[in-house]
């Protein structure tokens, strides 16, 4: 067996375990598949700095890149196996159990992790490890003719079967393509859109304003549809809940711990709030905010069922898996429209915002306020415990910045002179909300925007200025002022620890 063979059938053998440890996964819970098991663990490794650099570098693409990694490196580790093998079967075989060790451990480590955790890595071990002895068998050479009928029947009888090797390589390599095909679809076919029929708010909201994007097309709608709201969380798959099963506890320092179904939370007053969410990693300009019709319960009517205590300063929140958010107690309890959200824009939250139910409070940004999938909230102390974002060093009280965006021209645009519009949205959700939204051109005055429909301080609002362009290269700037007339800080910040900052300023040319 020469050693490309046998790289290559570790190769195919680990890909087919993989692939049958994700199909397993899928029936049972996606999280627990082999390679979104390490990734998960890889995210939560990896420093702050890091994880900022791969948001602002690759976007939406930074967690399939982190899988495709996982799985560069699992090919790799796999053809040592092979290539071990090609010696001694067992060596090879143990690269393999050490191979499928790292995401059982894992899957068996993480927070509400129960022994069914560890399935799919056992399917991947046992697949693997078969396919990898039927493929090493395959390619050793064939047991010499005990016929003496000629020397070219014994040289023939010295290699493997060239069709016991096709058929080898291609039942492997096949069954590792059906097997993961398998697992993406079921996967798929599970997190597909939830049939619940929710009931209408006590007080229904009347239909927003049309917004300014059916006048001006590059501005970014007044209400994002659900399949384009963005989505930042530390998943590499979707839960699959079941509502019919799922509660939510409110324990910790309380007169009483209460536990809600989903059931229960229908049949309570629902109420109908717009609020705009903001993810701490946007930076300025960027793309991670977006504004919603959200339909919940009010937060401090789950509170009061359970008669908060007097030491509590925070709201330990969990998630199905274990993810834990902080908020601040005080800043979820002083009045602002705080909900626990169970519609969304009309329709049942989608499974990748959150269903069945998620924390949803206007003003601050989503790592302390908007834990999606939730479970339990602890009231609790800051000093007794921390949670996944705190531990990080991000900062415990997080209000959203005022900032303005530019939808429309695009930076390095190539416009046409004469009478262009300069667009997009901006937010302010404390002081007043937007008070004004200006422009500037070149680095000249601060000229007022018009602005669209004002559907109050929790929600963005759109602007536009209609823009005389003469050829050449122009710099545009854009900037929030709040209700209190006081404009958006100019100071660059990174997002990291409390949110970014800074005027976004981007560059066109006009011919």
């Amino acid at each position: 067996m020469n050693r490309l063979l046998a790289a290559l059938a570790g190769v195919l053998a680990t890909l087919a375990g993989v692939a049958a440890g994700h199909l397993v996964a899928a029936l049972l819970d996606p999280a627990t598949s082999p390679v979104l098991t390490v990734g998960s663990q890889v995210i939560d490794l990896t420093p702050t700095p890091v994880k900022e650099w791969a948001i602002s570098q690759f976007g939406d693409r930074d967690k399939p890149i982190l899988i495709g990694s996982v799985l560069v490196g699992v090919v790799l580790l796999s053809a040592v196996a092979g290539l071990v093998a090609r010696r001694r079967f067992a060596y090879g075989a143990g690269v393999l159990v050490l191979l499928v060790a790292v995401p059982a451990t894992i899957a068996l480590t993480r927070p509400a992790a129960d022994p069914s955790a560890v399935v799919p890595s056992l399917v991947a071990l046992v697949v693997g490890v078969a396919a990898l002895g039927w493929l090493v068998r395959s390619a050793r050479p064939a047991s010499p003719s005990s016929s003496p009928s000629s020397s070219g029947a014994s040289a023939a009888g010295s290699g493997p079967s060239r069709r016991g090797l096709l058929v080898a390589f291609g039942v492997v390599a096949g069954a590792a393509a059906v097997l993961g095909g398998a697992g993406r679809w079921v996967a798929s076919y599970r997190s597909r859109g939830v049939d619940v029929d929710l009931p209408a708010a006590a007080d229904p909201l009347a239909p927003l304003p049309r917004g300014l994007e059916e006048r001006f097309p590059g501005i970014t709608p007044l209400q994002v549809p659900n399949d384009e709201f963005y989505r930042v969380d530390t998943r590499l798959d979707v839960p699959i809940v079941d509502h019919e099963s799922w509660t939510l506890t409110i324990d910790g320092d309380v007169e009483r711990e209460v536990t809600f179904t989903f059931d229960d939370l229908l049949a309570m007053d629902l109420v109908e709030k717009d609020i705009t969410l903001t993810c701490v990693s946007n930076s300025v300009g960027g793309k991670y905010v977006g504004g919603a019709r959200w339909l919940g319960v009010p937060l401090v009517a789950l509170l009061d069922r359970a008669g908060v205590g007097s030491r509590a300063d925070q709201i330990l929140s969990t998630d199905v898996d274990g993810m834990t958010i902080s908020t601040p107690l005080a800043l979820a309890t002083d009045g602002r429209d705080a909900l626990l959200a169970v519609g969304m824009n009309g329709e049942p939250l989608p499974r990748e915002h959150g269903f069945p139910a998620r924390m949803v409070i206007p003003g601050l940004y989503g790592f302390i306020s908007a834990t999606k999938w939730v479970t339990r909230m602890t009231l609790t102390t800051y000093a007794d415990q921390d949670a996944y974002w705190t531990e990080r060093d991000w900062a415990t009280d997080a209000p959203i910045k005022p900032s303005s965006r530019i939808d429309t021209p695009r930076a390095l645009a190539d416009l046409d002179a004469g009478e262009n519009v300069i667009g997009g949205v901006a937010w302010a959700q404390f002081d007043g909300g937007v008070g004004r939204v200006q422009v500037r051109v070149d680095g000249g005055p601060w000229q007022d925007a018009e602005l669209g429909a004002d559907v109050g301080n929790d929600y963005w609002r759109q602007w536009f200025l209609r823009w005389d362009a003469t050829p050449g290269q122009h710099r545009i700037a854009s900037r929030v002022v709040d209700g209190d007339g006081d404009p958006q800080s100019p100071a660059r910040a990174n997002p990291f620890p409390s949110g970014s900052s800074g005027i976004q300023e981007l560059l066109v040319t006009v011919s």
